[in-house]
């Protein structure tokens, strides 16, 4: 990890997680409680699930940040805290994997663990927006989902020996699969927030990309464009190739995740919220999830609106029709029922 000058950033008062929660994040949220037998596989799994084992785990296998034990990711777990005015921050591991990743887990306190090679290849202005990434999963409550996955795939085969458990259990893991991506692009957001640097973000998807810590042979520019590229795909198999290839992941790609980040600050949406313009945990309780389930709906509707991608105008097209359909045998019914 490569220190860096220190820099003062805007404190962001009292923040509820729902300022960065991207649309599809919430929406999913909702049509994931509203599941026929959700709650009941949540409750079944919940018991299953051991915090203390989990970790316990991780102190006996790994190294857990503190004053005196990674000092410098301990500072930065405090600075974010600070900024995202966060009460209770989560207890954060570093463990010996070679291979880039990071994870926030738990049902009931949450826990982030970071791998090893995270420090050598992110410079601590880098680093620091995977740690608010993270702390942004546990402040949305993230982690309650992610464990149920986790578990869930653990689970799989028992649940197919029970006559229709199958088929409901991959319902579910399907659902969510496609929260947990939309879930990555919330936490990217806490990430830019946390760090109010948008070019520190961006560096740090080319770099998961390449795997590569020398920015002399990246560029941004050609990085998005290959993003755009990917996601403006004009024929329809390569649409289903997409579908298909994303089917079981837990992150959209790298290229992808930079380019709705940068829609999102594009948008003025990040700059409004660094200058105080933000929905306040006070206000969390008389949140509206039909307000959520029709933002959700709305931001499908803008992703399609701005891509070339054949199969994802397709879909909006016939939305469009169907819509329309709806309108209009609303107003036959109404009439014949005025004729009458």
């Amino acid at each position: 990890m490569t220190s860096q000058p220190a820099r003062s950033r805007t404190s962001l008062t009292g923040i509820s997680s729902r300022a960065w929660e991207h649309p599809a994040d919430r929406g999913a949220l909702v049509a994931l409680r509203k599941l026929k037998g959700f709650d009941s596989v949540l409750k079944a799994v919940s018991g299953l699930v051991s915090e203390r084992r989990v970790r316990l785990e991780y102190l006996g296998s790994g190294v857990r940040v503190d004053d005196r034990q990674f000092a410098g990711i301990h500072r930065l777990v405090a600075e974010v805290g600070r900024v995202l005015d966060v009460a209770e921050l989560p207890e954060v591991f570093v463990v010996n994997q070679p291979f880039t990743g990071a994870m926030t887990i738990g049902m009931d306190k949450p826990i982030v663990v970071l791998h090893s090679a995270l420090l050598d290849l992110f410079t601590e202005e880098e680093l620091r927006f995977v740690v608010a990434h993270e702390i942004g999963h546990a402040l949305s409550g993230h982690a309650v989902y992610r464990t149920l996955l986790m578990r869930l795939l653990e689970l799989s085969g028992v649940w197919g020996a029970v006559p229709g458990g199958a088929l409901g259990v991959r319902v579910i893991i399907a659902a969510l699969y496609e929260w947990q991506r939309k879930s990555e692009l919330s936490a990217d957001r806490a990430g830019l927030l946390a760090t109010q640097d948008p070019a520190v973000a961006f560096r740090v998807h080319m770099k998961l990309a390449s795997g590569s810590g020398d920015l002399s042979e990246l560029d941004q520019t050609s990085f998005f464009a290959q993003g755009q590229e990917y996601l403006d795909t004009s024929d329809v198999r390569d649409s289903v190739l997409k579908l298909m290839l994303v089917e079981r992941t837990t992150h959209p790609y790298a290229a992808v995740r930079a380019a709705e980040l940068r829609r999102w600050v594009d948008s003025g949406d990040y700059t409004r919220v660094l200058g105080g313009d933000y929905p306040r945990r006070e206000d969390d309780a008389s949140a509206s999830m039909t307000d959520a389930a029709r933002a959700a709906a709305a931001s499908y509707a803008d992703t399609f609106r701005q891509t070339q991608d054949a199969l994802g105008n397709l879909v909006h097209e016939v939305a469009g029709f169907l819509g329309s359909a709806k309108i209009w045998f609303d107003e036959q019914l109404r009439r014949t029922r005025g004729s009458d």
